[in-house]
């Protein structure tokens, strides 16, 4: 009977959290006071976020390029819930400069000078001309394919997660994400969520760019919670499945006929239990349309009659729970090393390294 093959976990060494528990329920109350900011921010799941964090007393700035949709929404939320740190801040996100305005003017706003949290939640459609059938290319000058649903779900997001690593660690009160913080000592968080799709996991016909848009945000997380050790953001990320929202359009409710669509208020639900724990680094979750389900003796959930008493509804599941528990030697050795590199220079190598830093840009200056 062949050896089973070594494994090489490395959860500790890239400082990921335990399991989701999916069953958790947050206490709201952690996000009072945090300054959150939040992309397309103006309707569907940001508004869903907005009018539950603000209810908690969060700080929220909502960007979005819906200016007239974007202001009317903050508005009604301070109304509806006496709280007057909401602020709507007009942002295209495939605009580089754009977004760097934002996170400045989201400082600004910050009763205490930083973000705590960044929602990259942004994001469009495939659009109605289909990339699976090019159009008029024996023209002499031929058009190029419709690539909006690049430019937001993918460069507005690379955008947004750029400008975050660079703020979150430099969130006044705030310290470096770990798995051991305790929320009740933890008053300031570096917090980065993405904002992929069901459409990052699997494919969906006629939606190739699309897809294409949220495959790479879902490897674009699972890099960047691999390197949190690094840049000490915790990283997190929600891949909604076809939910009851503006973007559902009708194909789409046509396509789910006799299905089933998600809700925004599980969606909302799972991004909150990311939002208010920060001891949840480098986690991610599925979020479908309620399920009732049971599990068996394999440990396997089965669906079942909704008359079952015994089973539980649920709509919210972890996924890439498993990556850290076996890794190649390679990628162990590596993270041990860099982690190793940090601990032994210390101090001593930061110093180093400003000054290093200092002198090669002095040093371009003069050329």
């Amino acid at each position: 009977m062949p050896q089973e093959a070594a494994k090489y976990p490395i959860v500790d060494l890239v400082r990921q959290s335990p399991p989701f528990d999916v069953d958790h329920v947050p206490n709201d109350a952690w996000v009072k006071d945090k300054v959150i900011l939040i992309t397309g921010g103006a309707s569907g799941f940001g508004a869903g976020f907005l009018k539950r964090w603000a209810t908690a007393g969060a700080v929220v700035i909502v960007a979005d390029i819906n200016v007239e949709n974007g202001d009317q929404l903050v508005r009604e939320v301070k109304k509806a819930t006496g709280n007057p740190n909401l602020h709507f801040v007009h942002c295209n996100v495939t605009d580089w400069q754009s977004q760097v305005n934002l996170f400045r003017e989201a400082v600004k706003l910050s009763p205490h000078g930083g973000i705590d949290t960044v929602v990259a939640n942004a994001g469009i459609g495939q659009g109605k001309r289909p990339f699976e059938k090019p159009i008029d290319l024996d023209r002499a000058n031929p058009p190029p394919p419709d690539t909006a649903v690049l430019d937001v779900n993918l460069t507005g997001v690379v955008y947004t997660t750029y400008l975050a690593l660079w703020y979150l660690p430099r969130n006044p009160g705030s310290s470096p994400a770990s798995p051991k913080s305790k929320p009740s000592e933890t008053h300031r968080d570096r917090h980065l969520m993405l904002m992929a799709s069901v459409a990052g996991l699997m494919p969906i016909p006629a939606a190739s760019l699309y897809g294409a848009s949220k495959h790479a945000v879902v490897g674009l997380y699972r890099a960047l919670r691999s390197s949190s050790f690094m840049h000490g953001v915790r990283v997190s990320m929600l891949c909604p499945y076809f939910i009851d929202t503006p973007m559902a359009d009708s194909s789409v409710r046509v396509a789910m006929a006799g299905g089933s669509l998600g809700e925004v208020e599980d969606v909302v639900e799972a991004a909150t239990r990311f939002a208010a724990d920060p001891c949840v680094v480098g986690r991610a979750v599925f979020v479908g349309p309620k399920l009732k389900v049971k599990q068996d003796e394999a440990g396997e959930w089965r669906l079942v009659e909704a008359e079952d008493q015994d089973a539980e509804q649920r709509a919210i599941w972890e996924i890439y729970p498993h990556d850290f528990e076996n890794s190649d030697v390679f990628q162990r050795r590596l993270v041990s090393l860099m982690n190793r590199v940090t601990e032994i220079r210390g101090w001593t190598g930061w110093a180093q390294d400003m000054v290093a830093a200092v002198l090669y840009g002095l040093r371009s200056l003069w050329r």
